[in-house]
Formats: structure tokens, sequence, C-alpha cells
């Protein structure tokens, strides 16, 4: 028997439970690489049958974290930005996608004029998933028919996040993301 969503959630809820720092959070990135190579979770959730988009297909009750399955419909670059109070970690499950981790110079925190440079820039390739942790700025590059699933420390839809206009030198609240959740019309 493969590594499950369900076997994937319960131990998710586990570590983040022992360890909610970024300890707990490497962890189930750790379990996020197993479910990666588990043939059944991709073939239902992210096959060639499946729809492109992105849709939710599990909230933690208790914890509230998030799993999140991608199949990009377009190429698609990010802006630089941020997940606000939370956290993410990208799991690779087909092509590639190109991250980049930015940090911010310009002594602000907020909305408002902002200066970035790139600290750190990877691919991510099937099987391998990256932890974003709280606050931390990044962009993601990803190729048509790209999928992924992203793992969040809570529903991301109406968080205040930031998103970072390079060429202005500027950053922006933003809120809505608009991704379907499968319990809520």
């Amino acid at each position: 028997m493969g590594y499950s969503l369900e076997r994937f959630c319960q131990e998710t809820r586990e570590v983040l439970t022992a360890n909610p720092g970024r300890e707990g959070r490497d962890m189930a990135r750790g379990n996020l690489e197993k479910l990666l190579v588990d043939q059944e979770f991709l073939a239902a959730t992210l096959g060639h049958d499946q729809e492109p988009g992105v849709r939710t297909i599990y909230e933690d009750p208790d914890l509230e974290f998030c799993v999140l399955a991608y199949i990009a419909a377009a190429d698609r670059t990010s802006p630089p930005h941020d997940h606000g109070v939370s956290w993410a970690i990208y799991g690779q499950a087909g092509k590639h996608t190109d991250m980049k981790v930015y940090n911010r110079v310009d002594g602000a925190s907020g909305a408002g004029e902002a200066k970035l440079e790139v600290t750190q820039e990877f691919r991510l390739m099937p099987g391998q998933a990256g932890l974003f942790d709280v606050g931390e700025i990044h962009a993601i590059d990803h190729p048509k028919g790209a999928s992924f699933v992203r793992v969040t420390g809570t529903d991301l839809n109406h968080m205040e996040r930031l998103r970072f206009d390079e060429e202005k030198g500027t950053a922006e609240v933003i809120e809505d993301q608009g991704v379907p959740h499968p319990d809520r019309a």
C-alpha cells in the first residue's frame, strides 16, 4: 500500500502538534515528499484526466492546515509574495517549478515602498518539496502542465498577504485568492 493522502494528513497533524514551529513544518515537508511518489495519489489527484486549476483537497478541522492540488493551465510566473502569518510547502508532482527566495532590504515590513534582493534560486523537480516559512518572500515560475501540491498553515483565502512589484519597488496587501474549497459554496 502506498503513502496515501489520508496517511499524509494524519502524520502531518501529528508532527505539527508535537512540533508547531519550523522543525514540524520541515517534517511535514518530508511527509509531502513521501506522498509525491505515491502513484495512486498522483493519478487520482493530478492525473491526465484531471482539469487544470487549483482546488483544496483537505483542510484539517483542528490545526486548519490545507492541502491544495494544482495543475497549471498555462505558463505562469508569480510576483514575489509572502503568505502573511502562514507558511507554505510546495511539492512538485509533474514537470518543474523554479523558485526564488527574497530578502526585503528596505527595512520596512508592510505595504508601501519595498526593495528586494534574491537570496536563493532553485528548481523543484517531481518528488521534491520546498518550505517557505512565515513571512518568507518567494516567487514561483512553472510551465503549462506543471503540477504540484501546496500545503499551507491555514486557508489563505481572505488572509492578508503581501505581493511585491520589483519594477515599481512596491509592496501591496492582497487578500482573496479565489481557491475553490470542497466544503464551501
